[in-house]
């Protein structure tokens, strides 16, 4: 899978992700940082890249509608330090069926997975 890591998200999961066979890009990286929203939206959507991110303006499924682009992750943790993100993620990539998520609105809270289908 083809990711991009919001600015909001460990740079270390792009080591972690990679190591699952997905190639993984940061806003950082492509000098994105502090761009506005749309701006991040349309070079995902461009890439094809499966977007992480915790960022709430993200999670209106009526806007980003599963099946109408490459997917998105968003992460909602109690305590969203460095390590607890990267925790979560990790485990999410071990555990669960990512491959099927492309195209899906998919929302990661510290207990629960919630998977919207196209």
């Amino acid at each position: 899978m083809n990711i991009k890591l919001d600015e909001n998200m460990p740079a270390a999961l792009v080591d972690a992700l990679s190591v699952f066979g997905h190639e993984v890009h940061t806003v950082a990286e492509e000098d994105l940082g502090g761009a506005a929203d749309e701006v991040l939206w349309d070079r995902c959507r461009t890439e094809g890249r499966f977007l992480i991110t915790q960022d709430l303006d993200f999670s209106d499924i009526r806007r980003f509608e599963p099946g109408t682009h490459a997917g998105i992750l968003l992460v909602r943790l109690g305590q969203p330090g460095r390590r607890s993100l990267f925790e979560r993620v990790q485990r999410l990539f071990e555990e669960e069926q990512v491959g099927q998520w492309p195209g899906c609105f998919v929302v990661a809270t510290d207990r629960k997975l919630r998977v919207r289908r196209p």
